[in-house]
């Protein structure tokens, strides 16, 4: 499985998470008390798994020789949409993690905060993603040189095979598979 391939397959693990972190916030939507470990488990699962271990790989690898090889037009749209994106991401994540412990602590109206932030995020990545899986990845696998293809499939692989000697992905799917039985 080539880098492109891997990171759309990785793709579909975080769109199943965008549904459960949908599903959590109609929980507390229809008044349920918000489950802060669950919300816990989603948050590391979206900081680690697609972000340190997915955005890791397109960030280090592909978006990086994007940037460098494929002129104005291939800068702008990592430097100005991508990576922007992922900004915006974290940015969600963060705001999501304080909004949790202002109701922990007692703020009621601060779950207003953990579902716009949460859907907020939901919606972002599933463009993002459409955006990623749809044009970004068929534009730099169309105009990047094979050699560097080559590369860039090559570096994929080894932080994979690292990851997996960690158990980074068994570990991420397992939390993703737990979730989905409590909420789909």
């Amino acid at each position: 499985m080539n880098s492109v391939e891997l990171m759309v397959k990785e793709h579909e693990y975080i769109l199943r998470m965008l549904k459960v972190v949908r599903k959590a916030c109609l929980k507390i939507m229809n008044g349920s008390e918000i489950n802060y470990d669950d919300f816990k488990s989603m948050i590391e699962f979206v900081s680690k798994y697609a972000d340190a271990h997915h955005h890791g790989k397109e960030e280090k690898f592909l978006f990086k020789e994007m940037q460098a090889n494929l002129g104005k037009l291939g800068e702008n749209l990592i430097t100005h949409g991508m990576l922007v994106e992922h900004d915006y991401g974290r940015l969600y994540m963060k705001e999501l993690e304080d909004a949790l412990y202002r109701v922990k602590s007692g703020d009621e109206e601060s779950k207003l905060d953990v579902i716009s932030n949460a859907v907020g995020y939901t919606a972002l990545l599933a463009r993002h993603i459409n955006k990623e899986n749809d044009a970004v990845y068929k534009f730099g696998e169309t105009n990047l040189p094979k050699e560097l293809m080559d590369e860039i499939n090559k570096k994929s692989e080894e932080f994979e095979i690292e990851a997996e000697k960690q158990g980074i992905q068994k570990h991420y799917i397992d939390i993703l598979e737990n979730l989905e039985k409590k909420y789909l």
